[in-house]
């Protein structure tokens, strides 16, 4: 089994590794630890998202950092003065890990402003009432952003998964230390409830979860993806799909499972050969591919849940 290493779309990830800097295990293992590699979905029916039903990257930042240890103060909310306030409060005291923003307001980026950005979490470095600089985790180390431009991304109205805008989260402590493999082993518990699915978690009406939302997918598929559906799966949900699964593998590898590792780089594998026939029009072929992945869902779970005959 061969990991990736590369650039990729691991925003929280990356950024999370960066808070915790030296004391960070690798991105393999905390992008493992949000949780993300054990489902799909299909949101509204319509968009396709290849982490777990109810799952978002709030959820996993919460599970990886507890996972992993430590604490942190999560704020958010309130006016773009009252988030600046608190931005600038947080920065006094080092690094702020800010998120979600709106990934087509942050006007460093090429081809910004752009309405279908999409979500995106940075660390930010120092911040006054002028500008903003930032560690970007999409290729931007040092970028900077007037501070009013920053607000109006941070303020991520089009993000669809947060309660209240301006989130932040800042004075990280380690609480206990623990070893990557423990904390990946105690996380199997996680992994197993999102691959069953979990029925807790708000989701948009006609939400579908697990091998429904990827059979549906297929479907989509044979019928004509809209064009934004198409460039969405090719530009993201691919590739990232690919990328955590291929991690998941690793993670469960080095934890002995090589039943639930080989059926997760079963899926990487699947998912990674959809880039090409969805990106040239090989319709027939995607939908194919992806009829093959929905059952491996179910296996995952049973491989993860007879990690010890059931129980954890």
């Amino acid at each position: 089994m061969l990991g990736y290493v590369g650039s990729g779309p691991y925003c929280y990830t990356n950024s999370l590794a960066m808070m915790l800097g030296a004391e960070s295990p690798s991105t393999v293992v905390v992008e493992t630890l949000t949780g993300s590699p054990f489902g799909a979905q299909l949101l509204a029916g319509s968009l396709p998202l290849f982490n777990p039903y109810g799952w978002h990257p709030e959820i996993g930042l919460d599970s990886a950092i507890a996972h992993l240890g430590w604490s942190c103060e999560r704020s958010d909310g309130g006016t773009p003065a009252e988030a600046l306030d608190r931005l600038l409060s947080a920065c006094a005291r080092g690094p702020v890990l800010v998120g979600p923003v709106d990934m087509g307001l942050l006007l460093y980026q090429p081809g910004t402003p752009n309405a279908d950005g999409g979500d995106h979490y940075v660390v930010v470095l120092a911040a006054d009432r002028d500008s903003v600089e930032l560690h970007d985790p999409h290729g931007h180390p040092y970028a900077t952003l007037p501070t009013q431009a920053f607000l109006a991304a941070w303020e991520a109205k089009a993000i669809g998964y947060t309660d209240a805008p301006f989130v932040l989260r800042t004075g990280f402590v380690r609480e206990h230390r623990i070893t990557p493999a423990d904390a990946l082993r105690q996380s199997l518990p996680d992994a197993e409830r999102w691959l069953a699915g979990r029925a807790d978690l708000p989701v948009p009406p006609g939400t579908l979860g697990g091998a429904t939302a990827v059979e549906r997918l297929a479907d989509l598929v044979d019928e004509g993806l809209p064009a934004g559906t198409r460039a969405l799966l090719t530009a993201f949900c691919v590739r990232v799909g690919a990328r955590r699964a291929n991690d998941a593998a690793t993670c469960l590898e080095e934890l002995g499972l090589s039943h639930a590792a080989s059926v997760a780089q079963r899926q990487a594998r699947i998912l990674g050969s959809l880039q090409y026939p969805l990106l040239h029009g090989d319709d027939l072929s995607a939908a194919s591919r992806l009829r093959s992945l929905a059952p491996t869902y179910a296996e995952l779970r049973t491989a993860v849940g007879e990690t010890a005959g059931g129980t954890f």
